[in-house]
């Protein structure tokens, strides 16, 4: 029979796939003698046990609960339910990945009518008892049986109210039991049972309702947001209780080893006095730093700031951690590695190295590259006067503006909308994570800096101010006061993240900075990589962009974006709308002009830098009027003004849409297929490279084009588009008197393309595979329609495991670029291959790149970061498993 319950001194940090990073954080604490309340853990198998019996607990699993509970009380030399000794414990979940806020905690479990007494008793102190007893009923009920806490919150607030008092520590232990005896009452009339008193039930309850949190609908968006599977299961971890409120020599809190928001290394956390549990994270109560502590508990301080420094130096990472000081004495409930923004993570990894703990490698492999996408959004343009109303606490860095909302379905709903929205709440609960996701910033009136929603939003890299007890929120009303000013629902206000203001109105944001620390671990990651790693750019600004965040060189220069001016777009519509040859010749040397401009500018900001172009792409319709709005406006100068020239060029241009319509554009006319039928757009954008490469070379600058043909699916359409390009090229020198040497390449964008790669080579001197419009052919998927319709549902019902145009589909399109390359190189052996579509800058897809040997990756200018280091983490992990096959054949 499998063994599913584990005490905490049978473990270790190795067995975190068995006993969850709780468990085996606490085996682990347990096993270097750190002062752990004792307990057991049961195992994540036990949770898929569960879930695989119909939601049952085996008679096997629970005899050994059984059996660990009488160890437990052994250890603890008390006993579960006694009414004069009594054990009482928590029940905590504990996934494998930590899942904040996401799963359901019980506290002070074990306690009824019989064991507060002794508890009373024991501790001399009845108003600690009775309001143990309260928490419990109130958590459990909530927790357990599905009871709304709002039921229990309203009723104790009214209560304070009725006896004049400002806070719960005022409560006394008449007060509490008065509390107790009508919380049992709502607990009767919402759950229609009686409260359970017998310790044993409540246990068997509680790990049931922990084992039911794995699958509630907060747990299943946090692991879809966060790519977890959802076959781990929970595991759930029974401890003896120790207690925060047992007076003023008593206390609870949360720490962190380094500050999450900067990485500055300092110890950082909050802590209540007479407090218990949940309650710092909970945001029911605005906590003290935890620096205070050092003048309040000298002696647990120092003992507190021992732990921290061995917890870190053993985990060789920064640590979250959970602590109880009962009468004086220090416990440690829980510790694992803390999340952080991606500022902190780098400063913290880079320092870890300097400090000698960790080497280059594993600071590499600790920073997700999604994460270095919060460096990179904008900042609050200070030089903008700015009206701040309130101040909280800077719970999570960055900056947002948007309207106002105090629910968290308005947020998603005003979002899905294209609304950017601010969720204001009193606090936020794992109930809200859809709307935290959903808005772009998140503001709580009450909680600290480790509460659910800063904890939350510096996970998702979102601007968090929590605390800010200055607002007055009255969720009926919809609004907000700050003394004299109200705040209604819907409108805009502008937070800052990193210094917890709030301001009325939209206010400018400026573009980021860059740390020495963070250049410095990308100089890391360079040293590790072998993919190169380029932009795609289509303008000298966006060039100079990339070349600030490392890129080495253009991989997708796509030029019709260089036609979408306005300025430009009435000289496209002439060359569409010409009647003859010389009509078209006209309107294309004035584009030449403009492109050759564009060319040189961005020859320019490379630097001899590769630049791989792409010539015209989209279908010619993409560049005239909307057909129906054209139609439109045609019938009213129809019934207004029927004999205006206005309306004779409104049908025939609304004659040349007609003709140009296409039923499906995506695999119409466009692409080579463009250029084969219409060589003179080709042909003048071919001459604006070569003139302006002229140009930039009289300046002394090195300049290196690659020629790029998009969408050719048959060997015969390049042969042809590699010609005309040739012959361009020639003219030009013949013109100029200057030799040009460049490469011409096409797009594998086409399933046929990738099949018959090997004839394709021949023609090609380099390969870029356009993954968007690849998956876009092999799914059979058009993007736009997938993602609006259909799309969403088949990744949330698991037909998908991902989005395939945000992943790249390994098994099918990825099939194709591995089949791809190999053809090619098998024609050309030196035959340079990269990937230019917005799977470039993803980082299990560059995994994938590294992997079958492509030479480069390109995406946007602001993932050229993310792709440096998913490069260097691709190479690392791809050594580490190169060194364990070679141990793997030597043993």
């Amino acid at each position: 029979m499998s063994k599913f319950v584990y005490m905490f001194d049978e473990g270790n940090s190795e067995k975190k796939e068995l006993l969850g990073g709780k468990g085996a954080n606490l085996a682990e604490m347990t096993r270097i003698g750190l002062p752990v309340p004792y307990g057991f853990t049961i195992s994540t198998e036990a949770c898929n046990a569960y879930y695989n019996d119909k939601r049952s607990i085996s008679s096997e699993t629970e005899f050994e609960i059984l059996e660990s509970l009488r160890k437990l009380e052994q250890g603890t030399n008390k006993k579960f339910g006694d009414p004069v000794n009594p054990l009482l414990v928590s029940v905590r979940s504990g996934a494998v990945h930590s899942m904040p806020g996401m799963m359901d905690t019980v506290l002070n479990l074990g306690m009824n009518d019989e064991t507060v007494e002794g508890i009373a008793r024991l501790t001399g102190n009845s108003r600690f008892a009775y309001d143990s007893y309260r928490r419990f009923i109130q958590m459990f009920s909530d927790v357990v049986l599905d009871i709304d806490s709002f039921y229990f919150e309203q009723l104790l607030e009214e209560t304070r109210e009725k006896k004049g008092y400002a806070s719960d520590p005022e409560m006394s232990a008449a007060d509490w039991q008065e509390v107790i005896k009508e919380y049992k009452n709502i607990v009767k009339k919402y759950a229609k049972r009686n409260f359970p008193e017998e310790p044993k039930e409540q246990l068997f309850l509680s790990i049931r309702a922990v084992f039911d949190s794995w699958n509630n609908q907060r747990a299943n968006v946090y692991r879809r947001l966060n790519k977890i599977p959802d076959h781990l299961g929970t595991a759930v971890n029974i401890q003896s209780m120790v207690f925060g409120n047992m007076g003023n020599d008593s206390g609870t809190g949360v720490a962190f080893t380094r500050n999450p928001s900067t990485g500055e290394s300092k110890l950082y956390g909050e802590y209540l006095i007479n407090a218990q549990g949940e309650d710092v994270v909970a945001g029911i109560r605005t906590p003290q730093p935890i620096s205070t502590l050092q003048s309040e508990m000298p002696e647990v301080y120092q003992q507190f700031v021992y732990t921290c420094n061995l917890l870190e130096k053993h985990y060789r990472d920064m640590q979250d951690i959970e602590f109880t000081v009962e009468r004086g004495k220090l416990f440690i409930l829980q510790t694992r590695t803390g999340k952080r923004t991606a500022q902190a993570a780098i400063r913290i990894a880079v320092e870890l190295v300097e400090e000698g703990i960790i080497h280059k490698k594993e600071a590499l492999l600790r920073i997700d590259p999604d994460q270095l996408n919060q460096l990179l959004h904008r900042q609050i343009d200070h030089s903008y006067e700015r009206n701040l109303i309130a101040k909280g606490l800077p719970a999570s860095p960055g900056a947002a503006t948007g309207q106002v909302v105090f629910d968290a379905d308005e947020a998603e709903s005003l979002a899905k909308g294209g609304e950017n929205v601010i969720l204001v709440r009193p606090e936020t609960t794992p109930d809200d994570i859809h709307g935290i996701v959903a808005a772009q910033a998140t503001v709580t009136s009450r909680g600290g800096m480790t509460s659910h929603a800063a904890v939350v939003a510096r996970g998702m890299g979102k601007a968090c101010i929590c605390g800010c007890e200055a607002l007055k929120i009255d969720l009926k009303l919809k609004h907000f006061k700050i003394g004299n000013i109200t705040i209604n629902e819907g409108e805009t206000i502008t937070i800052d993240g990193s210094t917890g203001e709030i301001m009325i109105g939209e206010i400018p944001m400026i573009e980021p900075q860059l740390s020495d620390d963070f250049q410095l671990l990308l100089a890391w990651a360079d040293e590790k990589r072998q993919l190169d790693v380029r932009a795609n750019a289509d303008t000298p600004k966006d060039a100079k962009k990339a070349i600030e965040f490392g890129a080495e060189g253009i991989g997708l220069c796509r030029t019709e974006h260089m036609f979408m001016d306005t300025n430009r777009i009435p000289i496209v519509q002439d060359m569409i709308l010409a009647e003859t040859y010389e009509e078209r010749q006209k309107a294309l040397s004035k584009l030449l002009i403009m492109q050759q401009e564009d060319f040189e500018g961005i020859f320019e900001a490379m630097q001899g830098s590769p630049v791989t172009i792409r010539l015209l792409d989209p279908p010619l319709h993409e560049f005239l009027p909307d057909k129906e709005e054209l139609l439109i406006d045609v019938t009213k100068l129809q019934l207004t003004n029927a004999h205006s020239e206005g309306l004779k060029a409104k049908e025939h241009l609304l004659r040349k849409v007609h003709q140009l319509h296409e039923f499906n554009p995506m695999l119409g006319h466009r692409g080579c297929r463009l250029g084969m039928i219409h060589p003179e757009i080709y042909i003048m954008q071919a001459k604006a490279i070569f003139y302006a490469l002229t140009k930039v070379k009289q300046k002394g600058i090195n300049v290196k084009p690659e020629i790029m043909i998009p969408l050719v699916g048959h060997v015969n359409e390049l042969k042809e588009m590699r010609q005309l390009v040739i012959n361009a090229g020639l003219q030009v020198q013949r013109e100029t008197g200057q030799e040009y040497n460049f490469p011409i390449g096409t797009m594998i964008e086409v399933p046929r393309a990738a099949l018959t790669a090997d004839q394709i080579a021949e023609e090609a001197d380099f390969f870029s595979f356009g993954t968007n419009d690849l998956t876009q052919t092999t799914f059979g998927y058009s993007r736009d329609d997938a993602e609006g319709k259909f799309l969403q549902a088949y990744i949330e019902n698991k037909v998908l495991a991902e989005n395939p145009f945000s992943s790249l589909d390994q098994e099918g399109v990825g099939k194709l670029v591995k089949m791809g390359v190999k053809l090619g190189r098998e024609t050309k052996k030196e035959l340079k291959t990269g990937i230019c579509g917005e799977h470039g800058g993803e980082k299990s897809s560059i995994q994938f790149c590294h992997d079958v040997g492509l030479d480069y990756v390109s995406c946007s200018p602001y993932r050229v970061p993310l792709a440096r280091l998913a490069a260097a983490q691709a190479n690392i992990k791809n050594e580490h498993k190169q060194s364990l096959n070679k141990l793997q054949v030597q043993v």
